[in-house]
């Protein structure tokens, strides 16, 4: 599991990065369909570490909870 997560956070900080990227070459060139692309990849910067972060923390409730049962 520890390596899945690995590889899971290497790929999130790939993905941020590239909408980072993204997000000031969109903010620079300052067109109109730019400035679409540009609200759309702030935004995905802003939900999908969100999304993530609560995804992991409900996976890690649900095995406490989980884990606990069958202590029981």
């Amino acid at each position: 599991m520890k390596k899945v997560k690995q590889v899971l956070a290497i790929l999130l900080i790939l993905i941020l990065i590239g909408l980072y990227v993204s997000t000031l070459v969109f903010a620079i060139i300052g067109s109109e369909r730019a400035m679409v692309w540009l609200k759309i990849s702030i935004y995905a910067t802003i939900v999908l570490p969100v999304l993530l972060w609560a995804y992991g923390f409900i996976y890690k409730m649900i095995k406490d909870d989980h884990e606990k049962k069958g202590e029981e």
